[in-house]
């Protein structure tokens, strides 16, 4: 049997130590989930970029801009500091760069494919809805019967000065699956108590820390349903430095079976 997800939800931590102490952040940023959302399987080698590259032209003869300012939320993808933002922005102006990061959509993908590792998540589903400097993204997989389904709806803002101040992904959008264990934007110790809400029948829940160098922790499979009932558990994730992920996905009871079940 195949599971299929009902989506996945994404809180972000400052770091996560032997020790730490607390600090307040924003509420968990963005995921919808679905009921009949199929499961998007990670990659044990998730590709650095997306595989798509969107039709953006660069100025001909850039002009000089200040320096990026501080990003308003906790940084998740693709870029960990202003220098970075300023670096490929040096370098867009000058060479056509990595053109994707001016858009919003496929920053979005790329977090979910490249740095999630849900390769199965591989499209925009609907029309993205914000304005200005931020935006938040659907995004999802084709059902067996053809019809789009949303895992997730992506928080992104920009980060910088300029028109082509880069997308920057924040957080995710919650509905029936949510996070609220840890705080977004706190800082945490391991062992790690995370938990939320979720509402749905015979779910299974999975849940990673993944950090810039890739994940630090995970466990699987926590059974919870039923209408907005409360979940939780416990990680002891690797030592590691900067913003870290926290995401929970759900496989759901909603299966097809494969070619290989018996």
């Amino acid at each position: 049997m195949r599971p299929y997800s009902r989506g996945l939800a994404v809180a972000s931590l400052l770091t996560v130590l032997a020790t730490g102490c607390g600090r307040a952040g924003d509420t968990a940023g963005p995921v919808t989930s679905s009921a009949t959302a199929p499961s998007a399987t990670p990659s044990a080698t998730p590709s650095a970029t997306p595989s798509v590259t969107p039709s953006v032209t660069p100025s001909a003869t850039p002009s000089a801009a200040p320096a990026p300012a501080e990003f308003a939320y906790q940084p998740l993808w693709p870029f960990t500091d202003t220098a970075g933002v300023r670096a490929w922005q040096d370098a867009y102006r000058t060479g056509g760069h990595q053109p994707w990061h001016l858009d919003a959509g496929m920053t979005a993908l790329s977090f979910a494919g490249s740095y999630l590792g849900f390769t199965g998540i591989d499209r925009v589903v609907g029309t993205p809805t914000g304005s200005g400097n931020e935006t938040w993204v659907a995004v999802g997989l084709a059902l067996p019967d053809g019809r789009d389904s949303t895992a997730a709806v992506v928080h992104l803002a920009r980060w910088g000065t300029g028109t082509d101040a880069p997308w920057e992904v924040a957080g995710t959008r919650d509905t029936t699956l949510t996070l609220d264990t840890p705080r977004y934007g706190s800082t945490a110790t391991s062992p790690l108590t995370v938990g939320g809400l979720v509402s749905g029948v015979d779910e299974s829940l999975r849940v990673r820390v993944v950090g810039p160098a890739g994940p630090v922790g995970e466990t699987c499979c926590l059974p919870a349903g039923g209408e907005r009932t409360r979940w939780s558990t416990t990680l002891r994730p690797a030592a590691a430095h900067g913003t870290l992920t926290v995401v929970v996905s759900t496989g759901g009871h909603v299966a097809e079976r494969s070619s290989a079940s018996p």
